[in-house]
């Protein structure tokens, strides 16, 4: 553009600037403008308004659950919830159909093995569903075609791995249906006393507590109902969602008594065990020395190897439930569910809440230096060398390795994976004996390993 041209630019646009008459409104009416504007074209173009027709349509999403005086309405909403439950039941495969549905699989299978087991094809796959009838055809998506398969060099999927999925299914639909009967309120959560009424309930249908007397049911039911509330309902609510028990493996544990050739070292370990909930309460017993049923400060600290400290008993009696200063039944087992699982979460927030003497949501120097004196104070008891605290609180924030370097929060130890470490130093004389000599018995393993190979060599 030449130096002409461009100067006539500059005039013409000078003067239309000059003749542009100039708005009188405020700032204020201007920016009231633009957002009304916005609004209306908005609306529009997305296909809002108040006089859209869908506002007319709105489906009703919340119930009101009827009170206690409306007798009717409360019988007509557990009618309707047991028919609801009852039309489940029957979408449900019954035995007879779930050995029709695995001889059509295997009538189906495609060769060659893969091992010894048998496989199918995504075509057979198909055509089993077709056979299968309505009940069946959820199950056949190609979405668990494609978790199932695990390699194939033809593309097959193993008949074994799709009816368990199948059976695992209808296990875990059956289950829901049966909890849902005992849920009360219909909203898709168990109370306590909804959960003492199910396991009640099923201890008949249990081979593996046919031993147990009628006589011990309230406490077996009891120490079962313990471990579902402890580790599924953290905030002590009073309720668990159904949803919650199905994920858990707690069900499997509990159903697993079903099976009448359970090897010893199963049911040891098995909390929901005739033996399991027999040892815990025969404990409760045997600590219980003046046989009132509760258990005072004193009778609790012979727990265990009896190396709690006397600080950390105060610190239970302070903030779990007592009845005049002393624990019953029910408070013990949360005791012991934390004590025996210091690894799990749920039992980290136990010991936790007990350690955190300021309520501030974290520990510090003063709260490991306060509880750790009582640990150098049976050590001196002992007549053991003392254990400069210095050395084991840096032990403990280069174990936990927190996101505040002052200040260990209770996800910090959760994340550690050391949090049953940190809380046996603190907590228990043995635990931390067991943390201060690890090496010597790490060795002393070694050895006994090696010694057990010398000899069957």
């Amino acid at each position: 553009m030449s130096e002409k041209e461009q100067h006539l630019w500059s005039d013409v646009l000078k003067r239309r600037l000059a003749s542009a008459k100039k708005d009188a409104r405020s700032d204020e009416e201007i920016k009231a403008e633009e957002t009304e504007l916005f609004a209306k074209y908005y609306s529009e173009w997305k296909g809002g308004g108040d006089n859209h027709k869908s506002f007319n349509n709105v489906p009703r999403f919340y119930y009101k659950l009827p009170a206690e005086d409306e007798v009717l309405l409360q019988k007509l909403r557990e009618e309707s919830r047991a028919v609801f439950l009852q039309r489940k039941s029957r979408e449900l495969l019954d035995n007879e159909e779930l050995q029709s549905l695995w001889f059509l699989l295997d009538k189906h299978q495609v060769p060659p093995l893969s091992g010894e087991e048998a496989m199918i094809s995504y075509e057979a796959y198909l055509h089993v569903r077709e056979k299968a009838g309505p009940k069946c055809r959820k199950f056949f998506t190609a979405r668990v075609y494609a978790k199932l398969l695990n390699n194939d060099p033809y593309g097959r999927i193993s008949i074994m791995h799709f009816f368990n999925y199948v059976m695992r299914k209808v296990w875990l639909h059956q289950t829901r249906i049966g909890l849902s009967l005992y849920d009360v309120a219909g909203q898709g959560y168990l109370r306590e006393s909804d959960l003492e009424n199910y396991i009640l309930e099923l201890i008949p249908t249990l081979p593996q507590l046919d031993g147990l007397e009628k006589s011990f049911y309230s406490f077996y039911v009891c120490t079962a109902v313990r471990k579902f509330f402890f580790f599924l309902d953290p905030l002590r609510t009073g309720k668990i969602k159904i949803q919650d028990i199905l994920a858990c493996s707690f069900l499997d544990d509990l159903l697993e008594l079903r099976d009448e050739e359970l090897s010893k070292e199963s049911q040891e370990s098995n909390w929901f065990s005739a033996p399991s909930a027999l040892r815990v309460y025969g404990q409760y017993l045997n600590l219980d020395k003046d046989h009132n049923g509760m258990l005072s400060k004193e009778e609790l600290s012979r727990y265990g190897t009896a190396t709690l400290t006397s600080v950390f008993l105060d610190r239970v009696f302070q903030e779990c439930l007592t009845y005049d200063g002393e624990m019953d039944y029910k408070t013990y087992l949360d005791f012991v569910l934390a004590l025996e699982n210091r690894k799990e979460p749920a039992a980290l927030q136990y010991i936790f809440k007990l350690l955190d003497i300021e309520d501030r949501g974290h520990l510090n120097v003063f709260s490991l230096n306060y509880f750790f004196r009582a640990i150098q104070e049976q050590i001196k008891i002992h007549g053991q060398e003392p254990v400069s605290f210095q050395d084991v609180k840096d032990e403990i924030f280069d174990m936990v390795k927190p996101k505040d370097p002052y200040k260990i929060t209770l996800q910090d130890l959760v994340n550690s994976c050391q949090g049953d470490t940190v809380t046996s130093i603190l907590i228990d004389l043995n635990g931390f004996w067991t943390y201060e000599n690890r090496e010597v018995l790490v060795a002393n393993d070694n050895d006994s390993i090696g010694a057990a190979e010398l000899i069957d060599a």
